[in-house]
């Protein structure tokens, strides 16, 4: 009896020591972790110490992106002409006239269910001929309105290699239709930041 019971008593003993070691090892790794913490504090705030107050700007490099950023925020102080919505049957454009780089809003609405199509946007590059710039399909037994965005950009494939091909009246044919023919001017104003835009491409 006396055996069993100094046993027991060993093992409550061991029990309470190993929960002393194992809150032991606690309270040392927790030390270890704040210090750990501390420290890299300190390297932090050694490192915003040492930031310098002023960046030298006479870098030919960082001068022209300073530059441009500059230019762009300029930039956005464009104001677009109001919308004036050109109409044909279910098709509109929003301007009869745009600047170089100015977004064309196509809007259209109202498809009939047999209406299918082409929108094309068309260049005359002489008497007789016309340049296709672009195309839009359309059909009305799949979608009755959408909305496009497009803009008239120098494409030397198409032999608009300057500002002087894309200059002056464009025509938008609804082909598949007997809807008239709207017509837009491009003008020879430029929006700010887009210039580069407009380098002759051949």
């Amino acid at each position: 009896m006396r055996k069993v019971f100094s046993d027991f008593q060993k093992f409550e003993n061991m029990k309470r020591n190993s929960g002393l070691i194992i809150a032991g090892s606690k309270g040392i790794a927790l030390i270890v972790i704040i210090g750990f913490y501390y420290n890299q504090e300190s390297k932090i705030n050694e490192n915003i110490d040492n930031e310098p107050e002023n960046y030298d700007t006479g870098n030919p490099i960082i001068d022209k992106k300073l530059d441009q950023i500059a230019k762009n925020a300029n930039a956005n102080d464009f104001e677009p002409a109001p919308r004036e919505w050109i109409t044909s049957g279910p098709f509109q454009i929003d301007r009869s006239e745009y600047l170089l780089g100015e977004k064309i809003f196509l809007r259209i609405g109202g498809l009939e269910l047999d209406e299918k199509g082409q929108i094309a946007f068309l260049k005359q590059t002489n008497q007789t001929h016309y340049t296709v710039f672009q195309t839009i399909e359309f059909d009305g037994s799949k979608k009755l309105a959408f909305n496009y965005y497009t803009d008239i950009k120098l494409i030397k494939t198409l032999g608009l290699c300057t500002i002087d091909d894309i200059l002056g009246e464009w025509t938008v044919v609804f082909r598949g239709t007997d809807y008239p023919n709207l017509k837009f001017n491009l003008i020879n104003q430029t929006i700010p930041g887009d210039e580069k835009l407009f380098t002759p491409v051949c």
